[in-house]
């Protein structure tokens, strides 16, 4: 069983060596029939490449007419792409359009009663619970108790809440540690709020460097921790991302968290690369707070509605003497309020206790529904299976990729045509493989493997960045990825 061989070597932080035979098609099929998770599959719609030509809408849904029919397509249209991009947004469930539609009707049959009203056959819960309800549902995902974690928003907005009440900069403590490449919500969310307090971003704002080495992206701990003690004493905040977007670098978030704690720091962490694809133990690690979107590895679709944790510890509401709450600074609206007064309209605010007394607004029914049959999905599985099989993809594309290194293509310019920039420990990474290609060869290898059924993602100037998400992609979509890489390396 050399699935389960692998898992457990690459579980252990080793690479692991596949057989030469490895490169056949026959293999790919083999490991695809010892995945337990393969089914998981056939719970998402994977564009073919008939869909992805497109150029109107035409009332058909990849080969399926509006009843269902299937429609005369040329068979090579009807093939599945290789969708690789889960790492920018994920295919789309199919439970999606049911969720969509039995919260369409319940609109339709009780209007704003629907607030309190929950249907027996219907798959969402009331309105005014579908938030606490995805909360439930992301609990395991992000390892957090419900009441720690609370969905709204976007990830930007959420950033800015969680900094307004866990960035307290003073003159002494005033500095925002973050990364040198961070994507660049991130990086204008940060800088704004150290503008908003008055400070100077160009002081305030301490940036780690990848480690010295030419044309190097990696970020050792080390170098993390350092920088940490560098600024000790006068680092607010350390706020960094669970995964680094550009390299798919996996940091190693307990130890960064608890050493960076040790020394007085607020620690947050940007989930948007780490959420839905590696394990997370967000209260046990003792993070203050953390913050993510949906629409990539949790698969809720474009723009969804976001999430956020907040540390028990900081979301208690206590009393006074003369009873009024008590409870962490905030930007607080009315859909934080506690359910019991929330609809009393009164002025002094009392804030539900937990991650739920940072919410503002009313959510969105569209963007919950959305969210709770996507989350749905991964109350099939869980986490550590699904990281389980993404070990294993991402290092057969890795090892398929050195193939291609090794000579089966050059690129004909003698060196290196590519490099992949991402840690080649299995525990510093996700399920994503960032490639760095040598001057002019984006363009070109980017057209043969869209031109093959390859959908991915390219950071110009010179990255694509590839993901075979584990509830979706399958070895045999790997292997033709190497297949038709090899042969774009080898075109002119």
């Amino acid at each position: 069983m050399p699935f389960v061989s692998f898992v457990k070597a690459l579980r252990a932080g080793q690479s692991v060596q596949f057989p030469l035979e490895a490169k056949s098609l026959e293999y790919a099929r083999g490991l695809d029939a010892e995945d337990d998770l393969g089914h998981l599959r056939d719970q998402f719609l994977i564009p073919t490449r008939g869909s992805l030509k497109k150029k109107a809408l035409n009332g058909t849904l990849l080969g399926k007419g509006p009843n269902g029919a299937t429609t005369n397509q040329d068979q090579d249209d009807n093939t599945p792409s290789i969708y690789f991009v889960g790492n920018s947004l994920g295919a789309q469930p199919k439970a999606v359009r049911s969720y969509l539609e039995a919260h369409l009707e319940t609109w339709a049959s009780v209007g704003v009663n629907g607030h309190f009203t929950q249907y027996d056959n219907s798959p969402l819960v009331s309105w005014q619970d579908m938030a606490e309800d995805c909360a439930t549902k992301s609990a395991a995902i992000v390892g957090a108790s419900p009441g720690e974690i609370v969905i709204m928003n976007s990830l930007t907005a959420n950033l800015h809440l969680m900094m307004a009440s866990f960035y307290r900069p003073t003159e002494k403590r005033h500095k925002i540690i973050l990364e040198w490449k961070p994507f660049p919500s991130d990086w204008y969310a940060i800088q704004s709020q150290i503008t908003l307090h008055g400070f100077s971003p160009a002081t305030s704002m301490v940036e780690v460097q990848p480690d010295p080495s030419p044309n190097n992206f990696y970020i050792s701990t080390a170098t993390i921790l350092s920088t940490i003690d560098a600024h000790a004493d006068s680092a607010a905040l350390l706020l960094l991302p669970g995964i680094q977007y550009y390299t798919g670098q996996l940091f190693d978030m307990p130890l960064i968290t608890r050493y960076a704690q040790d020394r007085g720091i607020v620690v947050g962490w940007d989930l948007a690369h780490a959420a839905g694809n590696v394990e997370l133990a967000l209260h046990d690690w003792n993070v203050d707070f953390a913050v993510w979107c949906t629409y990539k590895y949790l698969n809720a679709g474009p723009g969804a509605i976001a999430g956020a944790f907040v540390h028990e510890r900081h979301g208690k509401v206590g009393r006074d003497g003369s009873g009024k709450a008590e409870f962490r600074p905030r930007l607080s609206g009315w859909y934080g309020a506690d359910k019991s007064v929330r609809f009393n309209m009164e002025k002094e605010f009392q804030p539900t206790a937990g991650a739920g007394g940072f919410q503002l607004s009313n959510p969105s029914a569209v963007d919950l529904a959305s969210l709770s049959a996507a989350l749905g999905v991964f109350g099939m599985t869980s986490m550590a299976r699904l990281r389980d099989k993404a070990l294993v993809l991402t290092a057969y594309a890795e090892w398929l990729l050195d193939g291609v290194l090794a000579g089966d293509g050059n690129g004909g310019d003698g060196g290196p045509p590519f490099r992949i920039i991402t840690p080649r420990s299995p525990l510093e990474r996700g399920t994503q493989l960032s490639i760095l290609f040598g001057e002019g060869l984006l363009e070109r290898v980017s057209k043969r493997l869209v031109e093959n059924g390859v959908v991915f993602d390219v950071r110009k100037p010179d990255v694509i960045r590839i993901a075979p998400v584990p509830m979706y992609c399958t070895f045999v979509d790997v292997w033709k990825f190497g297949d038709i890489f090899k042969e774009a390396m080898n075109s002119k």
